[in-house]
């Protein structure tokens, strides 16, 4: 029992040190923890507001431009009005119907956006009163939805006036909208009016889309240069002072689809200077100052197809430029329906309808040449059905169908092969002419 006893008291003082032991670690290990983790906090805080030093605010302004940049992620009109509070840069008209005026240009940072939609606008006036040009730079992203942008000159109470054409000088101090060979993002409009600016202009923003827009009244109109994968679509174009849509200079896989252009001062829907891999569909272009789609010096592998064009001087006009695809457009009551000039080659041109030219129904001349016209149908073209002049050689015409329109003399269109079907069609309408004539005379 003495030896029992012994052996309990012996094992008592080692369980009392052991727990010491054990409470020390675990205190030791408690105190490890809240210092790291008071580190890790001071190491966060020191990088946080080391960061915001740096950083600042991410909507500036410098007086000694009139510029407002944006550098944040996502901004509006509204982020914008709240960070300046100067209603002589930004001011909310009507606050109830989100009128804005913009007395000074935004830039819109790489890698930034800015929103202008109708969550806080319906109606953004820039001011143009002839004193300073204002205008909207993007080098990022910028979105336009639900909304009307124009131009505002606070003298007149009304839209800047936009000047006829001068070639030897492009308006100042009228506000426009241009995105930079480097932007890093897209400028999408949806849905919006923009009128009475300068002009809309893309040197970048691949892959943009504008569509369901209401566009008028600009000087230029449309313009863009070296950019691809833009889809234009929907839109609703008209009484520009120069052109309606002028994508140029290599833009590139771009759809120009289901747009009605109008009224324009020169070409409706024009791709000038290197432009491959375009696709105009679906529009109706019609009462333009010059012709209704132009394909112009070296566009290339594109195609205009189920277009309706009418009332133009030119309908689908082909200048310089090489192996397009032209068909299953509808051309009426224009000068020449379809016309290939400048050595325009290896072009093809197939079921098409030409109703009413008031000149040619097609006219090739000044040296297009190799170029293919196949199953067209052709009425009542005023002076020829078909006219190729004899410079231009080597084009060949298979089962086109004239009615009431002739082919041009023979002598006229030499080295050209034109389709038994052509002449025969021609041959006939002459006969029916001539028998009209012999009744009448009876």
């Amino acid at each position: 029992m003495k030896e029992y006893k012994l052996l309990i008291y012996s094992i008592k003082p080692r369980l009392l040190t052991n727990r010491k032991f054990q409470n020390l670690i675990e205190l030791k290990l408690l105190c490890l923890s809240v210092l790291i983790a008071m580190c890790f906090l001071a190491a966060l805080l020191f990088l946080l507001s080391s960061q915001g030093a740096d950083a600042g605010p991410c909507i500036t302004y410098d007086p000694s431009t009139n510029f407002i940049t944006v550098t944040c992620n996502s901004a509006t009109l509204t982020d914008i009005d709240n960070q300046l509070n100067d209603n002589t840069i930004l001011d909310k008209e009507q606050s109830n119907n989100g009128v804005w005026l913009l007395n000074a240009g935004i830039v819109v940072a790489d890698k930034a956006t800015l929103y202008i939609n109708s969550t806080d606008t319906s109606w953004l006036k820039i001011n143009a009163d002839g004193d300073t040009e204002h205008i909207i730079e993007v080098y990022g992203n910028l979105k336009i939805d639900s909304v009307k942008i124009t131009s505002w000159n606070l003298k007149t109470n009304d839209y800047a006036a936009i000047p006829a054409y001068d070639e030897d000088k492009e308006p100042e101090l009228i506000p426009y909208i241009i995105v930079e060979s480097e932007a890093t993002g897209t400028t999408d409009i949806t849905n919006s009016e923009l009128a009475y600016l300068n002009y809309l202009s893309y040197y970048g923003g691949d892959g943009s889309v504008l569509k369901g827009n209401h566009i008028h009244n600009l000087w230029f109109g449309f313009y863009s240069d070296g950019v691809g994968g833009i889809i234009i679509e929907d839109n609703h174009i008209h009484d520009n002072t120069i052109y309606g849509l002028d994508p140029h200079t290599e833009t590139h896989d771009m759809i120009i689809r289901n747009n009605v252009v109008h009224g324009n001062g020169g070409i409706g829907i024009i791709c000038s200077l290197d432009c491959y891999n375009i696709t105009i569909e679906g529009n109706e272009a019609y009462n333009n100052a010059d012709a209704g789609i132009m394909f112009s010096r070296n566009m290339y592998n594109s195609v205009a197809r189920n277009n309706y064009v009418h009332d133009e001087v030119k309908g689908i006009f082909v200048s310089a430029s090489n192996n397009n695809e032209i068909y299953n457009n509808t051309v009426s009551d224009s000068g020449d329906g379809i016309y290939l000039k400048s050595e325009s080659s290896k072009n093809n041109i197939y079921d098409n309808t030409i109703i009413n030219a008031t000149s040619n129904g097609i006219l090739v001349n000044t040296g297009a040449s190799d170029n293919t016209f196949s199953s067209n149908t052709i009425i009542n073209a005023t002076d020829f059905g078909i006219n190729v002049d004899e410079d231009s050689v080597n084009n060949r015409f298979e089962n086109n169908n004239l009615i009431n329109s002739k082919v041009a003399e023979e002598e006229e269109q030499p080295s050209n092969t034109v389709g038994q079907s052509d002449e025969e069609d021609a041959a006939a309408d002459e006969e029916e002419d001539e028998d009209e004539e012999e009744e009448e005379g009876e």
